[in-house]
């Protein structure tokens, strides 16, 4: 038990300020990426309720791309193919510079959009859950379309989607553990290189899998409360 206490505190002897350290880079990769994801993904629901027919067609290949191909996958195309993308745009300019692209804004950029492909569907359910006549109405009292959006309907169409959009925010809290396999030190990659170092991987994979339990669980409160929040001054409640 000594020995645990040892390696799990803090300072020169211990792990513990490494692992607080990803601890402080997986949650700012989320909270990074969580604003980004839902933008990007309400925009491509739009894109796919329009009466535009190839704004629908380019939201429905977009979602149809990224949904089905794998997390792992997506980061390695964004962070490796941004790379050689950038450099073979320097080599045709007559520039023969190494780029290397920031590990946390790929892994932001690759979460954010894998996470709008799914976020879409949320908010496109949500939209279709809201009855024509809210937008009527919205009409009828001399509201703009924008007006009506902002004030009618988008009111509602958060309120719908937020349980679904609370189970992806948990999904993205776990898809961050991916960034470590591109040098990013989150929860994973320190309690990796601890487990390595002192041949405690039980300890410190376990620990790990605390850590990711105890922010999933913060989640749901957050959730819940914003939930309890959204449905006040509905009817019937």
């Amino acid at each position: 038990m000594e020995t645990a206490q040892t390696l799990l505190s803090f300072g020169p002897e211990g792990w513990g300020d490494e692992i607080a350290s990803g601890v402080l880079i997986t949650v700012s990769l989320a909270l990074a990426t969580l604003p980004f994801g839902l933008v990007l993904g309400f925009l491509v629901a739009l894109a796919k309720q329009s009466e535009e027919p190839s704004m629908r067609l380019a939201g429905n290949i977009y979602t149809t791309i990224f949904r089905g191909l794998p997390e792992l996958l997506t980061l390695f195309l964004i962070y490796y193919g941004a790379q050689l993308g950038v450099q073979q745009v320097l080599r045709l300019s007559g520039t023969s510079a190494t780029i290397e692209i920031n590990a946390f804004a790929a892994g932001m950029v690759a979460l954010g959009i894998m996470f709008s492909s799914y976020a879409s569907e949320v908010f496109l359910s949500a939209f279709r859950a809201i009855p024509q006549g809210q937008y009527e109405g919205g009409y009828a009292v001399g509201l703009s379309y924008r007006k009506t959006m902002r004030l009618v309907v988008l009111p509602q169409l958060f309120r719908i989607a937020l349980p679904g959009l609370g189970n992806l925010w948990l999904i993205l809290l776990k898809d961050t553990a991916l960034v470590s396999v591109i040098g990013l030190t989150d929860i994973l990659r320190q309690t990796g290189i601890a487990a390595r170092v002192t041949r405690e991987s039980f300890l410190f994979y376990g620990l790990a899998c605390l850590i990711y339990l105890l922010l999933a669980i913060l989640s749901s409160w957050v959730f819940r409360a914003l939930e309890r929040h959204a449905e006040r001054g509905t009817v019937g409640r």
